[in-house]
């Protein structure tokens, strides 16, 4: 699965969300920015992004997955 497909699966079910996906052909990174991960803690917003994968994953097309999720304003506020 190339990263323009994994992204597509997350900006399809995700609105006003931000998505970057790398991968080494086995194992993909995503970084994920947006407002809807406000007020939730790391596992509920990992949650959100393994709900959009969740199928590919369960059938092993998607092997692993880092997630990385900021808020807009955590993402601005990077150091």
């Amino acid at each position: 699965m190339q990263t323009s497909d994994v992204q597509k699966l997350i900006l399809d079910q995700l609105d006003n969300v931000d998505v970057n996906v790398e991968t080494d052909g086995h194992h993909y990174q995503v970084t994920a920015i947006g407002d809807i991960f406000e007020g939730l803690n790391a596992v509920k917003r990992q949650q959100v992004i393994y709900g959009c994968l969740n199928s590919h994953i369960a059938d092993g097309t998607i092997h692993a997955v880092v997630i990385k999720t900021f808020t807009k304003n955590e993402w601005a506020t990077r150091s």
